[in-house]
């Protein structure tokens, strides 16, 4: 058993700088494509009642100024946004136009809150899903808002065990939820879209017959929704560094799901990135199960097929072909899946492949003295293969733990790896801040698995015959 400590991996900003914040790097730097490709406008449509259109705008405009942040003596955790416009932050700003802005009648909306919660989801889609279609024929359009519905029925608060306080509550569902199936259904559009509550932007709304959720300030939430729409504008906010000797190398996250009826086996979803966090969905083959192992497993022949096929859409994507492939998966690898993953390797001539299984189980905690909990880049080798990382847990720059719950290591097993287990760590650490929905830099689970489940939630809701939108944006 052996403990060490990962220092915090630095991310690239505008003109090569870097920084190992998000927030901080935008500041200081502006977005990682500043110097060539950067984003410089950005044309919103808008889809929603008249009322929660002129909320969401009213409060984008004032989001072009700086906003202050939450009064506390942690700065570097608490950053003042500096606005949204050219000179400042991430260089861009949005245009509105009201041919890209779509009303919906808010007394259409208040009768479908009264049917059964499944039907009054199904309802609110169609009608939003009836728009979209609309603003996909407009042209100047790079990201469309939706206004989610006050009144529409979600998954239920997250509760608390009190056996076990220290693991992040669960929240129920009522069946399908406006947000994954709206997603799903959007696949087939030419647009990402960004769902927005109405907390969001109207601080002094209340829901109605549910406890109001957990509010960031203000600042941060203009930081995370400026960074995802920047994002799905085609733009790169920061991106891993990447030292000249070093291969360039595609990220593969491996993971499942199940059907809305939870009786088909789980199918296998390949979330593809590089190091600039362009990222592209693949989905796979069904997988199987056995008696003696209950994990989700892919023949051989799929695995190959699954690895081949996430490296030709990353050449579609891309235009060039990485010369390593670091494969993360949430079930153990069979020799079976061995054998194909390292067939499809050899037949796209990869310099090197490393496979990394990532499970869900929960793992060992170390607690420290003191009031602080463990720092976030402990790294516990238990065995050679064997090993927990803490993403989360107290950051020095941040000088807390910027967390509610006691942050439990991130358990993973070196299968087939040249790369020493610090080396993965770092990558690891790395790749928990390529979050897009998030500019905090202690996000738990690497990017490549962090949305698997999310995912796999819109995209059971697709036929078997219907071919999902290949762009990470459209799922986030």
């Amino acid at each position: 058993m052996k403990l060490t400590f990962i220092e915090e991996p630095d991310l690239e900003f505008g003109n090569g700088s870097r920084h190992i914040d998000p927030r901080s790097g935008i500041n200081n730097y502006g977005p990682a494509d500043l110097s060539n490709t950067g984003v410089r406008t950005i044309q919103i449509g808008i889809v929603g009642t008249k009322e929660a259109i002129d909320g969401v705008k009213a409060w984008l405009d004032r989001c072009r100024e700086p906003i202050a942040p939450k009064e506390s003596p942690l700065s570097h955790l608490y950053l003042p946004f500096p606005g949204f416009h050219t000179s400042v932050g991430f260089r861009s700003t949005i245009i509105w136009n009201g041919r890209l802005e779509r009303t919906l009648d808010k007394r259409a909306l208040e009768n479908i809150a009264t049917l059964s919660p499944l039907q009054a989801v199904q309802k609110g889609v169609e009608l939003y899903e009836a728009e979209l279609r609309t603003l996909d024929e407009e042209p100047n359009c790079d990201v469309i808002i939706v206004c989610r519905p006050d009144d529409l029925p979600e998954r239920e608060e997250p509760k608390t065990n009190p056996d076990r306080p220290w693991e992040q509550p669960k929240a129920a569902s009522i069946g399908f939820d406006f947000h994954e199936l709206l997603k799903a259904r959007s696949l087939s559009g030419s647009r990402p879209i960004q769902i927005i509550r109405r907390e969001t932007w109207d601080p002094t709304y209340k829901p109605k017959g549910r406890d109001r959720r957990r509010q960031q300030d203000e600042a941060t939430k203009a930081w995370n929704l400026h960074t995802a729409l920047y994002y799905k504008a085609g733009g790169v906010p920061w991106r891993m560094t990447r030292h000249v000797r070093d291969l360039t190398t595609c990220y593969v996250g491996v993971a499942f799901y199940r059907s809305t009826d939870n009786e088909t086996l789980q199918t296998s979803v390949a979330q593809v990135f590089n190091e600039r966090g362009d990222g592209v969905i693949v989905r796979g083959a069904q997988a199987t199960q056995s008696k003696d192992d209950r994990q989700p497993h892919l023949t051989g022949d799929d695995a190959k097929d699954l690895l081949e096929q996430s490296l030709a859409r990353y050449r579609i994507e891309h235009k060039t072909a990485p010369a390593r492939v670091m494969l993360h998966k949430t079930s153990s690898f069979t020799l079976e899946e061995l054998e194909g993953f390292r067939a499809a390797a050899e037949a796209e001539r990869l310099a090197m492949l490393e496979l990394v299984w990532i499970p869900r189980d929960d793992s060992p905690r170390l607690f420290r003295q003191g009031e602080q909990t463990t720092l976030r880049g402990t790294l516990l080798s238990l065995t050679d293969t064997r090993h927990l990382l803490y993403t989360r847990g107290s950051v020095p720059f941040y000088r807390t733990y910027p967390g509610m719950y006691v942050p439990s290591a991130l358990p993973f097993r070196l299968v087939d790896v040249q790369s020493s287990a610090a080396e993965i760590a770092t990558e690891l650490l790395a790749l928990s801040k390529m979050n897009w929905n998030a500019t905090q830099l202690d996000g738990r689970v690497p990017i490549t698995l962090r949305t698997a489940d999310s995912i796999g939630r819109i995209l059971k809701h697709l036929g078997p015959n219907e071919r999902p939108a290949p762009r990470y944006a459209y799922y986030m």
